[in-house]
């Protein structure tokens, strides 16, 4: 099917207040005011696919909203995405549905590891990686990602001394959120060397996977694995095509006793519940929304370039991170000289935008702000003036 082109216009600004949005009418709650321009959450300002309000509404229209089965064209919608997106035959055997990509990384603790048990994590890194461990009761054994001329890095060699700690799984995020990094196939090739070696499951978190800026791209973590590789990689339609309140995500799992435990688990948890909405939004994205995110990644892209050329010539006391995945930026704040509280209260209170925090990532994380540019240009160009022109006035009032 096709769609309108003409009807993707990222700069339209969609009023989100009042629709129950965790994003804006959260504002209060999290910043205490709702006089922030919100550039936290991460879910996007943008108009879904025109294919998902419509098989939206043609369900909807049925008056009869009961209990539900996966129909067999979600999966194959899912199947066929796979392919022609990532090159990556996968059985439909393999495909577990579930609730979300967190519940997901809590299943995968509670169904590989025992209490006491080593989880590797790398952070800075999307804060439910240390609670799906600590709240699991299991040891969260951290390898932090290393920061080398503007670009992270996996520390290997720490990697491999944590793998003898005793652990049995590792979190893996890729395409990385928060610093935007797009694994290379080496890379990947030597962390699955490290995890054969050691015997760890790798839970590969790839909910960004299809986020990708035009000049990289991304590698599925089992098509470079060996059949006897253990990995459970975690996908959905929501980040790509902005429906993460749809709740539908789900996992590949080729190893067929790793797929039992984990069906097992997801059963005496009574998830996941079939929503009918959640499948017609799920399969419609994935059956007619290339082209409109090929269109998306064009426009993030430019806005990226956008907010670099500003900091660059506005405010050079912050710096990009370059991303190469993901609509979310991370900004090395450090020059600022702020401590974390600082950092926070300056831009809530003086410039009125409001970003998640790095040191919510990990420790290393500290000094940092993470930026979401899944905004119409105009609103991310206005938090930029209002940045410069507070970091502008405290200047005055130092000097």
């Amino acid at each position: 099917m096709t769609f309108d082109q003409a009807s993707w216009d990222w700069d339209r600004v969609i009023t989100r207040e009042g629709t129950d949005s965790f994003k804006y009418d959260g504002r209060a709650m999290y910043f205490g005011t709702n006089d922030v321009i919100p550039l936290w959450v991460a879910d996007m300002d943008f108009a879904a696919p025109e294919s998902v309000t419509l098989a939206l509404s043609a369900r909807a229209v049925h008056p009869i909203y009961g209990y539900s089965v996966f129909p067999e064209s979600l999966y194959s919608a899912a199947l066929d995405w796979l392919k022609q997106r990532h090159g990556w035959a996968v059985a439909r055997e393999s495909v577990l549905l579930a609730p979300g990509v967190v519940p997901s990384l809590f299943a995968a603790v509670q169904c590989f590891t025992q209490p006491g048990d080593g989880v590797i994590v790398q952070p800075p890194v999307y804060f439910p990686f240390f609670s799906a461990v600590t709240d699991s009761q299991r040891k969260l054994i951290l390898n932090p990602l290393r920061l080398q001329d503007g670009r992270y890095h996996f520390d290997f060699d720490h990697l491999e001394h944590c793998a003898q700690q005793g652990a049995k799984l590792l979190l893996l995020c890729s395409p990385h959120n928060p610093v935007g990094r797009v694994w290379q196939p080496q890379e990947l090739q030597e962390l699955l060397r490290i995890a054969r070696q050691y015997d760890l499951v790798v839970l590969s978190d790839e909910i960004h996977a299809d986020l990708i800026y035009p000049e990289y791209r991304h590698a599925v973590l089992s098509t470079l694995a060996q059949p006897d590789d253990r990995i459970i990689t975690a996908m959905a339609p929501s980040k790509t095509f902005n429906i993460p309140g749809m709740g539908l995500s789900y996992l590949i799992v080729e190893n067929a006793e790793d797929r039992a435990a984990l069906a097992k688990l997801f059963q005496a948890w009574h998830l996941p519940q079939c929503n009918p909405f959640s499948s017609a939004a799920f399969e419609a994205a994935y059956r007619d929304g290339a082209a409109w995110l090929d269109s998306l990644m064009q426009y993030l892209r430019d806005s990226r370039e956008f907010v670099q050329d500003y900091l660059q010539a506005s405010i050079p006391q912050i710096k990009l991170i370059q991303p190469e995945g993901t609509y979310l930026l991370w900004l090395d704040c450090r020059d600022l000289k702020m401590s974390d509280e600082q950092l926070r209260d300056f831009l809530v209170q003086e410039a009125r935008v409001g970003m998640s925090p790095g040191a919510v990532f990990g420790e290393n994380g500290s000094g940092f702000m993470r930026m979401n540019i899944g905004a119409p240009r105009p609103v991310i160009a206005e938090a930029l003036q209002r940045i410069a022109h507070a970091l502008h006035g405290q200047g005055r009032r130092m000097g």
